[in-house]
């Protein structure tokens, strides 16, 4: 999670892209707790790879090692200081690299119910799409077992895309294959990539296969992250399973057309919210309607008709505007 998260900007200018709320949770919170639950067995460590210690501080530290102690598990934090692809990040974590792990980008969120197979080396979690021509997909053998990874084909090898998270039975292998990329220097696009240390896996015989999630949801940009948190909402309703409105909530002439997330010590005057709203703690919104939109913490907003908005925190906003997109700190009045 070491990126700046240039595509969500301006709401990455302030909050690393990981940390930005969704349905009332940061995306590598929910991305972890829905790792955790497919995998069905104790955790023991969670080592989260960070950028810059001046853009990823202590306050992301300690929320990442809170997360991790609530699920039973605890953090180790690595940095990689310069953007050298997904294989380098991985090195960067080198003294974690043993055992059976799962690693995963920390900008994509799942719905996923399934065994990890016994048998397999490692599994690469997958994702039928509909345009497997825009994604990296896998090529499987008789067997259902990966042989092949193929960036944008442009002939058909298959309609499983590669979500961007992998299991390994001892993910030490995947470290030694990548020390090799490393020292010989192999690289695409001037980055270490870690399909590369995959493949020697492969050449050697490991046996790769796949996990396939119903879900998989990106927070890439600002429209996508706004589809991803209607749909979580949907998801989060339909379990029961998190209270969605705070009953700290204060309703004034208003009302909440679910299914919304709705913080903590929030203010509704004379507004209609939902469906698929997410509004941070102790935020004061007035005479608005909102629906389809993500709001932050603190943040006031007046006389406005939202739809597919996304509002930072502690944001000021009065006006007539309707598809917004408001970094933190700022004032429209």
């Amino acid at each position: 999670m070491a990126g700046r998260g240039s595509r969500l900007r301006p709401h990455s200018l302030t909050v690393p892209k990981p940390l930005i709320p969704v349905a009332g949770q940061p995306i590598v919170h929910r991305l972890v707790k829905d790792i955790v639950k497919v995998l069905k067995q104790p955790i023991e460590e969670i080592a989260f790879v960070l950028g810059d210690p001046a853009w990823f501080g202590d306050d992301v530290v300690n929320s990442l090692k809170d997360l991790a102690e609530s699920l039973g598990a605890k953090a180790s934090i690595y940095r990689q200081d310069l953007p050298l692809g997904t294989g380098h990040a991985i090195m960067c974590a080198k003294p974690s690299l043993s055992g059976s792990a799962v690693i995963a980008y920390a900008d994509t969120l799942i719905r996923a119910e399934f065994d990890l197979d016994a048998k397999a080396d490692a599994v690469i979690w997958t994702k039928q799409v509909e345009n497997p021509e825009a994604y990296g997909v896998v090529k499987l053998n008789e067997n259902e077992e990966i042989i092949e990874l193929v960036e944008k084909p442009e002939t058909f090898i298959s309609d499983q895309a590669v979500i961007g998270i992998y299991y390994f039975k001892d993910v030490a292998v995947l470290k030694d294959k990548l020390q090799e990329v490393l020292d010989e220097n192999v690289t695409n696009g001037g980055e270490y990539q870690i399909n590369d240390g995959i493949k020697r896996m492969m050449a050697d015989g490991k046996v790769f296969k796949t996990g396939t999630v119903d879900e998989w949801m990106d927070c890439g940009n600002k429209p996508i992250t706004i589809e991803t948190n209607q749909r979580m909402l949907g998801f989060l309703k339909a379990d029961g399973d998190e209270q969605l409105v705070s009953s700290s909530v204060k309703l004034e002439n208003s009302n909440i057309i679910e299914p919304c997330f709705v913080g903590d010590n929030v203010v509704l005057k004379n507004t209609t919210v939902g469906p698929f709203v997410s509004i941070g703690n102790n935020s004061v919104i007035e005479n608005t309607t909102v629906k389809n939109s993500l709001i932050q913490t603190h943040t006031t907003i007046k006389n406005a008709n939202l739809d597919n908005a996304m509002i930072g925190n502690h944001v000021k906003y009065d006006g007539n505007f309707t598809s917004i997109s408001i970094g933190d700190y700022s004032v429209l009045e």
